[in-house]
């Protein structure tokens, strides 16, 4: 990636992004501290220990989302480790919504008393789901934070993973994530092997420039992920070609398909850069001109 390319994408983020993001575009980019982006996220969080108000920008509401604590979780993880008192009023927060074997929707029923996005309005089905359970669980034991409710929908994760005959690439994205810090290494290896070819299989390996689609590099942030090994080299670089090529001429990135409100998708728009140059910079595909996070506290 050129200087010129970075400094379009440094400009398109301080003129679009959320503050919480242009605080983490410091951090990451810039030797920005920590401290700015723990306080801004503070102002997301609800007495009820969970996270909303916004914090996913398709999720317009006050309310707690288990989709906006994942947010919160892997901002947090970002900085270093969690705070033990934020995992666990998380935790107590998603005891309190899941289903009885520990599982957590995407969004809860309040979600429909808000302004969001089309496609959570409409969500019929609130029942538990594999996906953001099991990659809450893995932010969880990355950073060791204990909690009954953790225990019982890491039992569910594995039972789960342990029967999957299918699978899609939210779901692929969130047991990968779930197995990169599970306890049982032996066990999670395992797990990613008998799980390669059905994983291959929902992610787009042959990406297209205008994009669209989860590729490898969405599901391997970086390369010691755990299931790197499932991609090639040559699939990992062409990847990363056309995460180059995807960067428009205001230095920013396309957020996900599903444009539904002009603020939101200028939002999405800010993390998805910001994600796009850590995937970047993690492959080498940025320059060591750039400064290294700093890892105060």
């Amino acid at each position: 990636m050129t200087w010129d390319a970075y400094h379009a994408a440094e400009h398109f983020t301080m003129r679009t992004a959320r503050l919480i993001d242009r605080h983490r575009f410091a951090y990451h980019f810039q030797s920005g501290p920590a401290a700015p982006i723990r306080s801004a996220l503070a102002a997301y969080r609800n007495l009820d220990g969970g996270y909303g108000n916004g914090l996913d920008p398709d999720m317009r509401g006050h309310a707690s989302q288990p989709a906006a604590i994942a947010i919160a979780l892997r901002y947090l993880d970002e900085l270093g480790p969690i705070p033990h008192n934020i995992g666990t009023g998380a935790c107590q927060f998603l005891a309190n919504v899941c289903d009885p074997d520990g599982s957590v929707p995407f969004v809860l029923p309040t979600i429909r008393h808000t302004e969001a996005a089309p496609w959570f309005l409409e969500t019929e089905d609130f029942s538990g789901r594999l996906d953001i359970t099991a990659l809450i669980c893995g932010y969880l034991h990355k950073h060791h934070i204990t909690h009954p409710w953790r225990d019982t929908a890491t039992a569910y994760c594995w039972k789960r993973v342990d029967t999957l005959a299918w699978t899609d690439p939210h779901e692929a994205i969130g047991v990968c994530a779930f197995l990169q810090h599970a306890p049982n290494r032996t066990r999670a290896l395992r797990a990613v092997n008998r799980l390669s070819t059905m994983i291959r299989a929902v992610i787009d390996v042959h990406p297209r420039a205008e994009g669209g689609a989860h590729t490898p590099l969405d599901l391997v942030p970086d390369p010691h992920h755990i299931a790197r090994p499932l991609f090639t080299d040559a699939e990992i670089s062409r990847n990363l070609d056309v995460f180059e090529e995807q960067q428009r001429a205001d230095g920013g990135w396309d957020a996900a398909p599903g444009h539904w409100d002009p603020a939101a998708t200028l939002e999405r728009e800010g993390i998805r850069t910001i994600q796009r140059l850590r995937v970047l910079r993690a492959y080498g595909r940025i320059g060591t001109y750039l400064p290294q996070p700093r890892r105060d506290r």
